[in-house]
């Protein structure tokens, strides 16, 4: 059980990570739908980086890098030229699926060295939660912190309130004096950024190694993960860990000699995606009230 948990957190984290990122866009009210596209980019970044580095710090450098470069040409495309923001996100995605497997063909053979170990100390060592807790890598951490961040920050402070009434109404933010247009900027810009860290994550730590298309959908699931959540940053992680879990047990099934089809097994996680989508949009009131009001829609200053 300790190893299940271990590897539920190890393969939920993919999903928090690029969540949060698009979680902070949609409250600005922009949807972007390039995430899978900017985490495989960012994937081949990060794995590339500690190729020829030997550097961990410098690989999620690189892939937050690559997410946060492409987002921002998202986000002047979007908000500046005011092209069609689910129009744009697609064809992102698959500029992305296409570039990095043109870039990587030089990878896939790669190795990557030895990145190092990680334990939290004396923590490490307890039964039970020392293998399942205290052992993880230090971005299962970062994500858990990123989303208790996030909560104080869309609650508690000013440049939080700013965000959301940007999302909710810009014309009134725009009336006030605030940058609307720069505000959602750099908000597509951060959640990049974050798409960038869980691409590199995949290839550096998740699974050490280069293949083509290896975000295997991630980043459609971080999608409809923000909506599952209903955009509250606690139930983005809960929903994350959720949908590792499902992953893990199909392979916990197998090692246990359950007589359960592989396809059926492979399939667990997107079936139990689409569950939870159909079964929160029996309430439509309910997505109503908690999404943010001008996502998706453009925004022009003069009008």
């Amino acid at each position: 059980m300790d190893l299940l948990i271990a590897a539920t957190l190890s393969s939920g984290t993919i999903l928090p990570l690029a969540s949060l990122g698009l979680l902070i866009n949609e409250k600005a009210g922009i949807l972007n739908l390039g995430a899978e596209g900017m985490m495989l980019c960012a994937a081949l970044a990060g794995f590339a980086t500690a190729v020829h580095t030997g550097s961990a710090v410098l690989a999620f450098g690189a892939g937050a890098l690559a997410g946060a470069v492409l987002a921002a040409l998202f986000g002047w495309m979007v908000i500046w030229l005011n092209t069609n923001q689910y129009a744009t996100g697609l064809a992102l995605s698959l500029f992305g699926a296409g570039a990095s497997a043109f870039l990587g063909t030089a990878y896939v053979q790669e190795k990557l060295p030895h990145l190092g170990t990680f334990s939290l100390g004396p923590l490490a060592d307890l039964p039970f939660l020392g293998t399942a807790i205290f052992r993880q890598h230090p971005m299962v951490y970062l994500a858990m912190a990123l989303a208790v961040g996030l909560i104080w920050f869309l609650q508690r402070t000013r440049a939080g309130l700013i965000l959301r009434s940007v999302g909710e109404s810009p014309e009134s933010a725009h009336a006030l004096g605030y940058p609307v247009r720069w505000i959602r900027w750099w908000a597509v810009v951060a959640g990049g950024a974050l798409c960038g860290l869980a691409g590199a994550y995949v290839s550096t730590a998740y699974t050490p190694l280069w293949v083509e298309g290896m975000i295997a959908g991630k980043g459609w699931i971080a999608l409809a993960l923000t909506t599952f959540a209903t955009w509250r940053p606690a139930r983005v992680l809960l929903g994350a860990y959720l949908f590792g879990g499902v992953t893990m047990l199909q392979f916990h099934l197998q090692s246990m000699g359950v007589s359960i089809p592989a396809q059926f097994l492979n399939m667990m996680p997107y079936l139990a995606t689409v569950v939870v989508l159909a079964l929160i949009s029996r309430n439509p009131q309910w997505i109503r009230v908690n999404m943010p009001q001008s996502i998706g829609k453009a925004f022009y200053p003069g009008s």
